[in-house]
């Protein structure tokens, strides 16, 4: 076992040619501060770090395919994924960030097979972009 986590985020990581540290800078905050945690009526109104405090933590994969067009033909295209010597430095810069934000960050191993386990304990599956669709998305 790489990388285990209790109460926490998975989050799939996949870098699209192009991608910058602009990017890993909005996608880290997105992180850190978004509110998907329940309050004390029950909303989600908690970011990770007021909800679990340093129990709280994020295990972050590397995931080309979630770049995969499949818009034509039944085979997907991962041209929009950025190659290997381009992703894993924006890959590990995002989880410097998010580290050097106070957060618990386990990792898999960049460009390995892995078995993931996640138990989903809720409703909340979310993709966050750092760049808007294009048209022809």
């Amino acid at each position: 076992m790489v990388g285990a986590i209790g109460p926490g985020y998975l989050a799939l990581i996949g870098v699209a040619r192009g991608d910058g540290p602009s990017d890993v800078d909005y996608l880290c905050r997105k992180i850190q501060d978004l509110r998907l945690w329940p309050d004390a009526k029950g909303k989600m109104n908690l970011s990770l770090a007021e909800a679990h405090g340093p129990a709280g933590a994020i295990l972050a994969i590397s995931q080309f395919t979630l770049l995969g067009d499949t818009r034509r033909g039944m085979r997907p295209s991962f041209d929009n994924a950025a190659p290997p010597d381009q992703a894993r430095p924006l890959y590990q810069a995002v989880v410097d960030q998010l580290r050097s934000q106070g957060l618990r960050v386990e990792t898999g191993i960049f460009q390995v097979d892995m078995q993931v386990e996640l138990v989903n304990e809720g409703p909340v599956t979310l993709q966050l972009n750092s760049r808007p669709p294009t048209p022809d998305s």
